[in-house]
């Protein structure tokens, strides 16, 4: 009966130990990118007594209990959830965030993320530099945003317009006011363009003067057009110089559309009055960075106050092709204590997922399926103690029966 009882102490402490790990289960529901363990059971060892006698071969064998062979990891996909922190990220399919401290490497589905104090991209919970890609796509870099934090300037070189400069023009001029033209120190020197319609001279002529912000002329030019209302080839561009104060020199092309298509600047008799107006500028003043985010492939994306657009690096991905061997480390950090080599790649390439920017995934705990295990627990470890005390009442029987002898 002694074996009965070791029995009962074995479900007691093994069923003790499941119920820690769904305690831990539980109390990580909310903890982001968080993976569920499951406990293992397994069954000790057996004993064999040879019963024997009447030319039988038969055996009695009793077990010796149970006990834990560990717990293993559920990586099964948490739900992805907005965070309102354009720098967080979550990964939708296979893939580890790689975090480095120092010497050491950390994996991680927790894709909390914010630059710190010198500029690095790191792990809210622990600080570890997140990692990209380089360049190459060949090794991996830490993230630093200073020498993204402003978008240099781009002098104009080409002015795009469209609109109609009516033949009936009722003042035969029209006048585009503020026209941008960004200068070599990345500061704006507005323009004027005044068009004079010289169809007496040149049938479907018009004149081109150019003032800056003073009002003095700097340029004079032409537009013609064809008969079927299109730009003439050979004056669909007007190209000048533009010498700012305290500026380089620049040359800046007005184009108006190519020959034959009316997509762009016409001249058509429609209208008393000329709509013509400046559809683009190429030129843009310095911009700060306003905004960084990431798109499906884990690319940073940059948005500067000029409305500039600029890719940085992508995020650096990890995976495994055995990830129940990675060692929790806790604030949701995985190791690699094995000699197993991890697959590095970018979101949406070879066996990865895809990324969602300003998202978190959430623990992948399933509180029903928990509640079910622990009634189970529970269960378990009631009966383990009545089997102790029915043993232990029987042996009390045992040596009652000594005694009155």
């Amino acid at each position: 009966m002694l074996d009965s009882v070791y029995a009962g102490l074995t479900g007691l402490s093994t069923f003790s130990k499941g119920l820690s790990n769904i305690s831990n289960n539980v109390a990580n529901l909310n903890t982001p990118g968080f993976k569920r363990t499951q406990t293992l059971f397994e069954d000790l060892f057996y004993n064999q007594q040879n019963l024997g006698g009447n030319g039988n071969n038969t055996s009695f064998t009793s077990g010796n209990g149970v006990d834990t062979a560990g717990t293993t990891v559920i990586f099964k996909q948490g739900e992805l959830r907005q965070s309102g922190n354009d720098q967080d990220a979550a990964i939708d399919g296979n893939g580890l965030f790689i975090l480095r401290d120092g010497d050491k490497t950390y994996y991680t589905r927790a894709g909390q993320f914010e630059f710190n104090s010198d500029g690095y991209l790191v792990a809210k919970a622990t600080g570890g530099r997140v990692a990209v890609m380089s360049n190459t796509g060949t090794s991996l870099e830490d993230f630093n945003i200073s020498d993204y934090r402003v978008n240099p300037p781009k002098i104009t070189t080409l002015v795009k317009l469209s609109g109609n400069l009516s033949v009936n023009d009722v003042d035969n001029s029209h006048t585009i006011s503020n026209v941008n033209a960004i200068d070599s120190n990345g500061q704006n020197q507005p323009l004027t363009l005044i068009f004079t319609n010289n169809s007496t001279v040149t049938p479907r002529s018009w004149l081109i003067e150019v003032k800056n912000q003073a009002g003095n002329v700097v340029a004079n030019g032409e537009v013609r057009f064809q008969g079927d209302g299109s730009p003439l080839a050979g004056y669909e561009k007007f190209t000048f110089t533009y010498a700012p104060a305290d500026a380089s020199e620049q040359q800046i092309t007005i184009d108006f559309g190519q020959p034959g298509t009316f997509s762009a600047t016409t001249n058509f008799s429609s209208g008393t009055e000329s709509t013509l107006s400046v559809q683009s500028t190429d030129g843009y003043a310095v911009g700060s960075l306003n905004k960084i985010s990431y798109n499906d492939e884990g690319l940073i994306v940059l948005n500067y106050s000029n409305g500039q657009t600029a890719n940085a690096k992508k995020l650096a991905l990890a995976w495994f092709n055995f990830l129940p061997a990675l060692n929790q480390q806790g604030g949701n950090l995985f190791v690699n204590d094995t000699d197993q080599l991890p697959i590095i790649g970018a979101a949406k390439s070879s066996v990865f997922g895809r990324i969602s920017g300003g998202s978190i995934e959430s623990s992948n705990v399933d509180l029903t399926q928990q509640f079910s295990d622990l009634i189970v627990t529970q269960r378990g470890y009631q009966a383990s103690s009545q089997v102790v005390s029915a043993a232990n009442e029987m042996m009390q029987q045992l040596l009652d029966l000594k005694g009155r002898r």
